[in-house]
Order: structure tokens, then C-alpha cells, then sequence
């Protein structure tokens, strides 16, 4: 509690989840202002009781909160009107709006009751979706107005409206996502350097599904606040890339809004699809036939991958050359592919492999190398071996056995979690050479963030949001 009170102007009760608590023993762990809900079913709480227990409670915390949420619909009649005061009222609607228009009439029948705050929240968080309460706020420009979309979909809506004036942003409690689909106040702290806000002209992020776990916008963000840059790194998921970017980089929605978009990176699944939607691309993204990272230039948009990193990081070490060595990689999506074009380009034997025969066979006829599949795999042929799959990321499951691995092997992981992979703490030992994801990750964002803002980043706060200077563990 005290952490979050060092963060939280607001706190926010939910007395559906949690009962009715004592304000007063609140107010002892946190010192800010309280706000009370009773959030029920339709609005995706968990209050099912009468009206009239209704009324008596939201009167009752209206004697000893600071605020009340009154939901749009229940609770904006005159008896619950008539016990609370306008000033201790946040009224709040939440739904499916077909349309800005429609989402601009919903504004217009909720704001006709008195309040101190208006909250709009749109389920759903598609592209089209995440910008309608956006364009709200925009042409609103109130300074008592929150609007945002739900989910993960649309984090990046909530995290650009307190730039259009909504002068609160929710988080939860917690340190996780939860069944609400809200960040929470640590995320929204350590990826996104709030409360502290600055003026944004520019918009980065990774484009993917999923990408909560993305330690990207961590960094990103990090660097933007070191360097004094108007910028902003947000997470779009999104289900179809196509219609993402057609609803928000094409519409020039953003712009509208006053931000200009200038680069992308692209995660899983979204990799060969991304390549289709840019003009130019990379001698390396249309062999593989994928991008990882969209940079804006005049006025077009250019398509590279920065997948080969993890090769040119085991490259660069004294006295080491792939040059000649048997290579096997493991996975076949985009980042699988680049890994093993640059490997081939370096003059490694490179062999395919993944559990899907079709994508195995087609990166194979891709790129001109054999394929095996991950069934009659074995380790032991090879000097360097690459985990190009989801595989280990925060569970114990290794992608492929490493009995007869040898001693002098080169293991790279592009899988980053928690804490270092299976296969990474399994390959340690035995004179062997391990890379795992976190170092790859922090190769490609060194190299990403220059592609994209024409800047160096700090190297420093790469590795200390990485969790790699001294005495700080990883996050």
C-alpha cells in the first residue's frame, strides 16, 4: 500500500469485490483521496443485489469518500442523485459504441448530470474501437473527461489520453494484468515512467499478440525520459496487422490527434504480414520474407529485421567464427528465418528445423537450406544451436534435448522471461557459450531505437531496465 500511495494520487475502492471498508483504517496506509465503486455485472463487477441496498451503500460511502462512481443507466436517478452531492460524483458509462458519433452521444446524455468526473470506457479495443474515445477527448478538450478503450487491445488508448486531458489513468493493485484487463500501478510506473508525464509529439511501439510482456516499452520509454525526447513507446495488440494498419498508421488518425507516428516494431504473429504493408523493405527482410522493425522516412515506410542480432553478438566475440560450423535452428517463424539467413550469409552449415512440417518446408524452399523436423532432431552434429521458438519463456519446458550437446557449443536463446531459460541454465558449464534473450533483446533495441529516432541510446539504461547493473536483480 505504501508503494502504491508514493504513485497514486486516487485510490479506488471496490466495495463489490472487497465489501465495505472502514475509509478511515484506509486512510491510514494511504493518504490520498478515495474513490468508491460498486461496480455490478453489466459493468463487468461482480454487485448483483437490489436497487434500493444500492442507494443505501453509495449513500453511505458518499458521507466518507472522496468520490463515488455512479454508473450510467442504475444509479444517475434521483434518489441516488439526491444523496450525493455533484461534487463527489465520477459518472461512468462503459460499452460497445458502434462509432465516435455513437460513443459523442453517450458523452452528451452522461454529462447532463452534474459531476466531477465523466469515465467512458470502450469494451472491445480493436483499432477503430481504441480510437473512438480518443477523438473524444480530442474534441471535448476537458480537463474532467477519462475515455479510453479496455483489455490489453487497448492500453495504448489509455496510455495516450491523459495527453489529450484525462487527468487519471486506472491501474491496478496488483503486479500482474487481471481478469478486469487492467495494467497495473507497477507496469504503468516502471514501463511507462507515470505519475511524471511530459510533452509527447511522437509515437513508437511494438505491434504483436501478445505483448504485455514486452520489456520494450520499458526500455524505450526509459530512454525517451534520459534523452528529453517527446516520445512515447506503446504496445499495440492487435488480432489482424492488416487492419491495424489500415485503422491507425494509413488513417492518419494519429496525426489527427496531434501525434505523428515514426517506427514500429513487429513481434509474433504479425511478421510476414507486416512485410506485405511496407514500400521499401531490406535485401534481409525479403529473403526471409519477414520484418521486425517499420521506420518512417519521408513520408514512406521502410521494412528491416533486426532478428540476426543474436548471430552477430556470438560473432563478435574474441577468437570466434560460425564460419564453417554445423548450425541448427530451431523454429521457423520470422525471427527463426533471419537467424538462419544470417547465419548462412556468415558461412555457417545451416540445418532447419520445426515441429510444423509445413512452415518447416517452407522456410526451407525460402531460403535455399535443409529442413528436418523437430522430431528426429538431435543436438549433437552441431557447434551452434538457436532456440527460435516461444518455448521457456516463464514455464520449465526446454524446446528440444540437449543430451550429447557439445562441450564447446554456442547456444542462443531468443526466448527472454523472468528469469534465464531452461535451455540456458541446462547449456552453462562445460566451456560452452550462452546467449540468451535478454542479451539478444538488448542488441536489437540498441540497434531498433537508432533505426527509429536517429539517436543513440543510453546504453546504460538499457542494461539497468534489463536488470543487468550491479546489485539489481531482474525483473
Amino acid at each position: 500500500m505504501l508503494a502504491i500511495a508514493r504513485s497514486c494520487e486516487w485510490l479506488e475502492v471496490r466495495a463489490d469485490l472487497i465489501g465495505d471498508l472502514d475509509p478511515a483504517w484506509i486512510r491510514r496506509f494511504f493518504p490520498g483521496r478515495l474513490l468508491y465503486s460498486l461496480r455490478s455485472r453489466d459493468f463487468g463487477g461482480e454487485f448483483d443485489g437490489s436497487d434500493h441496498d444500492r442507494v443505501s451503500r453509495l449513500a453511505g460511502a458518499a458521507r466518507h469518500y472522496d468520490m463515488v462512481s455512479l454508473e450510467a443507466g442504475r444509479d444517475l436517478g434521483t434518489d441516488t442523485l439526491g444523496a450525493i452531492a455533484a461534487e463527489k460524483r465520477m459518472a461512468t458509462w462503459r460499452g460497445r459504441p458502434a462509432n465516435y458519433d455513437e460513443l459523442a452521444g453517450c458523452f452528451k446524455r452522461l454529462s447532463s448530470v452534474p459531476g466531477k468526473l465523466y469515465k467512458l470506457v470502450v469494451e472491445g479495443g480493436s483499432g477503430a474501437e481504441a480510437l473512438a474515445p480518443l477523438n473524444l477527448l480530442k474534441s471535448l478538450g476537458r480537463h474532467d473527461v477519462i475515455a479510453f478503450a479496455s483489455g490489453e487491445s487497448g492500453l495504448w488508448s489509455r496510455l495516450l489520453a491523459p495527453y489529450l486531458g484525462a487527468p487519471v489513468i486506472f491501474g491496478t493493485a496488483g503486479t500482474a494484468w487481471t481478469i478486469d484487463g487492467e495494467p497495473s500501478v507497477q507496469q504503468l510506473v516502471e514501463d511507462y515512467g507515470l505519475p511524471n508525464s511530459s510533452f509527447v509529439q511522437e509515437i513508437y511501439g511494438i505491434v504483436g499478440n501478445p505483448v504485455s510482456h514486452s520489456l520494450s516499452p520499458r526500455m524505450h520509454n526509459a530512454a525517451y525520459r534520459a534523452l528529453g525526447f517527446p516520445a512515447v513507446f506503446v504496445p499495440f495488440q492487435v488480432e489482424s496487422f492488416g487492419d491495424f494498419w489500415r485503422d491507425i498508421v494509413s488513417s492518419g488518425q494519429l496525426e489527427s490527434l496531434g501525434f505523428s507516428i515514426k517506427g514500429l516494431t513487429v513481434a509474433s504473429p504479425h511478421k510476414e504480414a507486416a512485410l506485405r504493408e511496407a514500400r521499401v523493405s531490406s535485401p534481409m527482410s525479403r529473403r526471409v520474407g519477414a520484418a521486425n522493425v517499420f521506420v518512417r522516412q519521408n513520408g514512406h515506410w521502410k521494412a528491416d529485421t533486426t532478428d540476426p542480432e543474436g548471430v552477430t553478438l556470438a560473432s563478435g566475440r574474441p577468437g570466434f567464427s560460425v564460419k564453417g560450423m554445423k548450425a541448427a535452428v530451431v523454429g521457423c517463424g520470422g525471427a527463426g528465418r533471419a537467424v538462419a539467413a544470417a547465419l548462412d550469409q556468415a558461412g555457417a552449415a545451416v540445418m532447419l528445423v520445426n515441429r510444423g512440417m509445413e512452415r518447416g518446408q517452407m522456410a526451407s524452399r525460402l531460403l535455399g537450406l535443409p529442413f528436418a523436423p523437430l522430431s528426429s532432431f538431435s543436438v549433437e552434429p552441431f557447434s551452434v544451436v538457436v532456440n527460435a521458438t516461444p518455448v521457456g519463456r516463464n514455464d520449465n519446458r526446454m524446446p528440444f534435448e540437449i543430451a550429447g550437446l557439445k562441450q564447446d557449443a554456442v547456444v542462443i536463446d531468443l526466448v527472454y522471461g523472468r528469469e534465464p531459460t531452461p535451455l540456458i541454465t541446462k547449456s552453462r558449464g562445460a566451456g560452452r557459450v550462452v546467449i540468451d534473450g535478454r542479451d539478444v533483446l538488448e542488441a536489437q533495441v540498441l540497434r531498433q531505437f537508432h533505426m527509429m529516432t536517429g539517436r543513440q541510446m543510453p546504453i546504460e539504461v538499457v542494461r539497468d531496465q534489463l536488470g543487468k547493473t550491479a546489485g539489481k536483480s531482474r525483473r
